[in-house]
């Protein structure tokens, strides 16, 4: 077997440019299999359509490289039956044209897909921008088609694709192409090692998008009504990815009132550098926070649900801060648990390496 890796376009503020350098390595330890890297060119832009995760011209320039590629392998007869095809991203359509060229040239290969986000969900920018139009829905359906393995990293993300897509919200758990794995991002944990023991700050951030559906504008209000503390919105700076995470290891608590998460990397990546996470309970976040972590849902349904529990919210960021040790013990235990079941790829392994 030899394993294509259909990559997603590296981008240095993003964990894409990690999966580029980090996950070929970990697949191929895993699975003790041939890794092939399928990549578009490496000259596009390196910024995001402003408020997504990616650039969207860009990454059809990426795809389209990607399928070139792809289609001579098929030309030069180098896929061969048994082959797995990885998608680091699900939303692809050249899966389609893979999908293509095995059913009329007879190879039988295995497909899998890593889903991000889609129109399924209203909060993404297929979800607000496009929404439910047939086309979309339609292309997503096939793509779902497609897959032999659809990859969730939450159970929360696979129902709500489910109930989208194949109009069964019981499916998940139920149907074999649905695979319920954490993301292959056992590397975080050593990566992050140096930015831990830094003297913590009165220090609390947004690390998420500036986009409507991550809520700035309730991180903005809390640092007017909240001088004594230091409030951060990390995308007003233009970090490196190593001034990110320094800064995450100074910070006592990194803040969520997201309306969209199907997983959540930054506040998992706080917990690694002993950053109190103080999530809503809703979303991914239902799942995989600790109880300790997290806030009614209704304090930060909208800006006016946030106005209405103002000083409740304030007064649960002053416990966390100030009470930041007794803390300690949790927030590596929240850590533990997250690197155990939603930041590490051994399920995904397991299903690349079984076919």
């Amino acid at each position: 077997m030899t394993i294509y890796l259909v990559d997603l376009e590296p981008i240095e503020t993003r964990y894409t440019k990690q999966w580029q350098e980090h996950l070929p390595e970990q697949l191929q330890k895993s699975t003790t299999k041939d890794v092939v890297v399928i990549s578009g060119p490496g000259e596009l832009p390196s910024n995001t359509t402003p408020g997504m995760f990616l650039n969207f011209s860009a990454t059809n320039i990426y795809k389209s490289a990607q399928m070139q590629k792809i289609a001579e392998l098929f030309s030069s007869n180098k896929v061969k039956d048994g082959d797995y095809f990885l998608y680091t991203d699900a939303w692809n359509p050249t899966v389609i044209q893979l999908k293509y060229m095995t059913e009329l040239l007879g190879i039988n290969i295995k497909i899998g897909g890593l889903w991000h986000a889609g129109s399924y969900d209203k909060w993404d920018g297929l979800g607000r921008l496009i929404g439910n139009k047939p086309w979309v829905r339609y292309a997503e359906k096939s793509m779902y088609q497609v897959y032999d393995h659809n990859f969730f990293a939450t159970e929360f993300h696979g129902q709500m694709f489910c109930e989208a897509i194949i109009n069964d919200n019981e499916a998940f758990g139920y149907d074999d192409k649905i695979v319920r794995t954490g993301w292959p991002m056992e590397y975080l944990e050593e990566k992050l090692k140096k930015f831990r023991g830094q003297d913590k700050e009165n220090l609390i951030l947004f690390p998420h998008r500036i986009a409507p559906e991550k809520q700035v504008e309730i991180f903005r209000d809390l640092a007017k009504e909240m001088p004594e503390y230091k409030f951060v919105v990390c995308q007003d700076r233009e970090l490196t990815k190593d001034e990110y995470h320094s800064l995450l290891g100074r910070a006592k608590l990194v803040f969520s009132a997201n309306l969209q998460e199907t997983l959540g990397i930054s506040w998992y990546e706080g917990t690694l550098v002993d950053a109190i996470p103080m999530v809503p309970n809703r979303l991914s976040y239902t799942e995989m926070a600790l109880e300790e972590f997290k806030y009614p849902s209704e304090w930060t349904t909208d800006f006016d649900a946030y106005v209405e529990h103002k000083e409740l919210v304030k007064s649960k960021i002053v416990d966390y801060v100030e009470n930041y040790n007794s803390y300690a013990n949790l927030v590596k235990k929240q850590a533990d648990d997250l690197s155990s079941n939603y930041f590490g790829g051994d399920n995904l392994y397991g299903k690349i390496r079984t076919g």
